[in-house]
């Protein structure tokens, strides 16, 4: 038996990718064979993965993935006995994993408060009418068996869009290694804030995010006006246009209480050198920004369009509020200036976070697919 994997551009250490690797073992002790159907394969791939590469040319982001749909498909026609399960939406796998949540519920967010510009680009784009046309397809495909979504958040939102029942779209959250996103990173602290020049005596806030209008990087420089110095916000991630929030940050009167940091190949210093943190996202079907937050025993204050905030809500471990309120944002930033409500918050925050281990992941999604297998021999 077969199980193979559609990831488009694989990356060895990237949260999908993740997912997979602690099943890997158990899958093999089962017979089953693993294969990896993606358009490049690392030389340093995992060896009990056998790579499928699929890799038609194209130009601009709808034809790579149109394109990378279609070949993937008749090419998986070809292969007896195999189930497989995509991270891309294909309408030809028996199961999908929703990693980036509901992609017409990201448009509708996206709209909200748009200029008729935006709109306008919005409506045309043949990348965003190709994924909306995609997900209804993926969705009504009869192949499909199981959706493994990775937030209640996202749960709901394909029962509630396309009908499908709940006993279909089981909920795995994504793991965080305690081994390597722990309280401990606090041995940064000193060091960093030294390097960046931020004083000992401030409540530093962190986002951690790249495309910053969707992480609400603009938003968290608006509700930090709002909170009294010297409060401090640390921007770790990339985005195209870095000096319009540069300026913000200007006109707002916050430059000299924010930090850029620009993309980091290792954020753990800088979850270590944080008291809190804040992602305004305005969606995001799980976040693991907002996961390893928690893991460090950081509280957050997010928005209610992130699938993490669940745990947040759940656990007091913060504030979930609207993503475009900034009043609440900022009330919410402001609480946890208070350094025992951060010490309760950030307990609670690491309670949230015991059950969501590698080991217990890799159980739920063997489980899973034991239910779709075969019988052995």
């Amino acid at each position: 038996m077969r199980l193979a994997i559609v990831r488009q551009k694989y990356t060895p250490y990237g949260g999908a990718e993740r997912f997979v690797e602690r099943a890997l073992l158990a899958l093999a002790e089962r017979g089953v064979e693993l294969t990896l159907v993606t358009r490049r394969w690392p030389a340093s791939g995992d060896a009990r993965v056998t790579p499928l590469i699929i890799d038609p040319p194209y130009v601009g982001r709808m034809l790579r993935d149109l394109g990378f749909a279609r070949a993937v498909c008749r090419r998986l026609a070809s292969l007896p006995d195999t189930l497989v399960q995509s991270h891309e939406r294909i309408d030809c796998c028996d199961i999908y994993r929703a990693g980036d949540g509901v992609h017409s519920v990201w448009i509708e967010e996206r709209l909200r408060g748009a200029s008729l510009a935006e709109r306008a680009t919005l409506a045309a784009s043949p990348f965003h009418r190709y994924m909306l046309a995609a997900e209804r397809r993926l969705y009504a495909s009869t192949r499909l068996r199981q959706v493994i979504c990775i937030s209640r958040m996202v749960q709901s939102e394909i029962h509630e869009r396309f009908g499908l029942p709940r006993e279909r779209l089981p909920v795995i959250y994504n793991a965080i290694d305690p081994a390597v996103f722990h309280p401990g990173l606090s041995a940064h602290r000193a060091k960093l804030r030294a390097r960046f020049g931020i004083g000992d005596d401030a409540c530093v806030f962190l986002l951690v995010g790249s495309e910053y209008a969707r992480k609400g990087v603009g938003r968290a420089l608006e509700a930090l006006a709002a909170v009294p110095a010297p409060a401090h916000l640390v921007v770790v991630g990339r985005d195209r246009h870095p000096a319009r929030y540069h300026a913000l940050a200007r006109r707002l009167g916050v430059i000299h209480r924010v930090t850029f940091a620009g993309a980091q190949q290792d954020p753990r210093p800088f979850y270590g050198a944080a008291d809190a943190f804040v992602l305004p996202t305005l969606y995001d079907a799980l976040s693991n920004a907002v996961l390893e937050a928690l893991a460090c025993g950081l509280p957050v204050v997010t928005s209610d369009r992130c699938g993490a905030g669940e745990l947040v809500r759940e656990h007091d471990a913060g504030t979930v509020c609207g993503a475009r309120d900034i009043g609440a944002i900022a009330a919410g930033m402001s609480t946890l200036l208070d350094s025992g409500r951060r010490r309760r918050e950030g307990a609670n925050a690491l309670a949230a976070m015991r059950p969501l281990t590698p080991e217990s992941m890799a159980q739920r999604l063997v489980a899973l697919y034991e239910t779709l297998l075969p019988p052995s021999g």
